[in-house]
């Protein structure tokens, strides 16, 4: 038996005999991207405390890695397609790696701004990479069932990350935190080679160097006005970003239309199903990611549990991944995808508008049916839009359609953050304000009132000082907690609002079973263009 998995998936007489083995390297390379995100929200208020971050540079630590990833993967993609996808996903790794090893050792906020960069990068190449080589690895009948096992990953890492960091922060510093990925990409390294067999496009042709460069352009303003333009006011910097993204699109789409060999044909999106579908997984990360951003919040500031006990507490969100992951294969072909799609968007929805019952009273058991119910909607829903994205490229432009379906994915994600965290974070600051009113001097309340954060380390000192008494102290704390439960209430009807809209958009543009099926990705649209090694 040979030491590497070297003979090029498209010569392979019978599907690849390790293939199941070289998806879980896939999963795994996956897993990472997902925590690196996850792991950060619980090790958020130990960085904010020990690097002297405000909000405003918490938010570069976490966009740092957001806008390259956005950003970067189209290009990246179709940059794997042509070389080597096994390799990107290689060099992806190791770039990722590196980042965290040097996040682990900041000591300062810009450091950690750098490192957190890297990884972005590192992101954006092994995130096309492991749907390129699913989709090139397994048979047509086999695929649907391999992306539903991608797709409960990501869930798993949204549970498994603040797990992970929660018990690394109760015995050692935030640093540690970046050293969870380490390992697995260690070992991914090692699999990719072993397990994963090379696959690359032969005859691709030059790469569309132009298209590609104005889909960063466009992507990342875009993502940076999205993140930026609510937290801290549409200023000079965000407009520009927005405009930048404006002109970016318009010129991304005439040149994709003029070019040959573009990097991503914007016709596709005439095709009701990949546009559909695109869309869906836009409008449920957007929801998803931006509940799962304040809920995390809520455990730990309101509930006032540990990093640890916040990410044990979202484990029946990866319970309700698995159970749903476990019937989607069977149910999609009896029941048709858009009918998928369009429950699992529908109990999505349903999630976070059971969150508008939030109050100060509210007690764990009151968050116990959102998680499960989000987790079913991402079991549901995501891994058929996937496979139909997937599906409507061909062999030799794989990396470019993982491309897309992530780009969907994070650009969704950056906006539910952006969007919904603004709003919870200006309903927190106006009920705080009629709460306290003039009962603190104008420097606490400004921190006060700035973040739920902020509010419970002004009521610590108050508690020290011996000028104030215990009972201003726990009011603080009273009204900071009542505050921030309404401002969930509230984000959360808007949420579930955009979300339901979101799913009648996708009921209308997705087809009904009767569409024409769709090209089967597994075959090639140029004989002559058959990846190899």
């Amino acid at each position: 038996m040979p030491l590497l998995a070297s003979t090029p998936v498209d010569r392979m007489h019978t599907p690849y005999a390790k293939r199941w083995w070289a998806l879980l390297v896939l999963c795994l390379s996956l897993l990472i991207i997902v925590m690196a995100n996850t792991a950060l929200i619980v090790a958020a208020p130990d960085m904010t405390r020990d690097l002297g971050l405000d909000s405003s540079g918490l938010q570069w630590v976490i966009d740092a890695y957001t806008v390259p990833y956005a950003a970067l993967m189209l290009l990246l993609g179709a940059i794997g397609d042509k070389y080597s996808r096994r390799g990107a996903l290689v060099a992806g790794l190791a770039l990722f790696a590196a980042g965290a090893v040097a996040g682990s050792l900041a000591h300062s906020a810009g450091a950690v701004v750098a490192a957190r960069a890297v990884m972005g990068v590192g992101a954006a190449v092994i995130m096309p990479a492991t749907l390129s080589l699913l989709v090139a690895t397994f048979p047509r009948e086999e695929r649907a069932r391999a992306i539903t096992a991608w797709t409960a990953t990501s869930g798993l890492g949204v549970a498994f990350g603040p797990l992970i960091a929660g018990w690394l922060l109760e015995h050692h510093a935030w640093g540690s935190t970046f050293l969870i990925n380490v390992p697995i990409a260690l070992a991914a390294i090692v699999g990719a080679f072993v397990l994963v067999p090379p696959s690359r496009a032969r005859d691709l042709g030059r790469i569309d160097v132009v298209g590609g460069l104005l889909s960063i352009v466009a992507i990342g303003s875009l993502v940076y006005a999205i993140i930026e333009g609510p937290h801290f006011g549409w200023g000079a910097g965000p407009v520009a970003a927005a405009v930048v993204a404006g002109l970016g699109i318009a010129g991304f789409v005439v040149w994709e239309l003029r070019h040959p060999h573009p990097v991503l044909d914007v016709r596709k999106f005439r095709d009701r199903a990949f546009s559909g579908s695109t869309i869906a997984v836009l409008m449920f990360f957007l929801g998803t990611f931006g509940a799962i951003y304040y809920i995390t919040q809520h455990l730990q500031f309101v509930l006032g549990y540990s990093p640890l006990e916040t990410g044990v507490r979202m484990l029946p969100l990866a319970a309700g991944v698995c159970v749903a992951a476990a019937v989607t294969g069977r149910l999609t072909p009896v029941l048709g995808m858009r009918t998928m799609v369009v429950t699992g968007m529908a109990v999505g929805t349903v999630a976070v508008l059971l969150l508008t019952r939030i109050d100060a009273g509210s007690t764990y058991g009151d968050f116990l049916a959102p998680f499960i119910l989000l987790g079913f909607a991402v079991g549901l829903s995501v891994a058929p839009c996937t496979d139909t994205i997937m599906g409507s490229f061909p062999e030799n432009e794989l990396g470019v359609g993982g491309g897309v379906n992530d780009t969907a994915l994070e650009l969704g994600g950056s906006l539910g953050i952006a969007i919904l965290g603004s709003l919870l974070a200006t309903s927190y600051r106006d009920n705080l304000t009629d709460a306290v009113g003039t009962a603190l001097p104008q420097a606490p309340l400004d921190a006060a009132r700035d973040s739920i954060g902020g509010a419970l380390a002004v009521a610590e000192r108050l508690a020290h000082d011996p000028q104030a008494t215990p009972a201003q102290a726990q009011a603080l704390v009273s009204a900071a907690h009542s505050a921030f439960s309404d401002a969930v209430a509230a984000t959360s009807l808007v949420g579930g609002i955009i979300m339901a809209a979101g799913t009648m958009i996708v009921l209308a543009l997705l087809p009904g079973r009767s569409h024409p099926a769709r090209r089967d990705a597994a075959v090639p649209a140029d004989p002559a263009k058959t990846p190899v090694a």
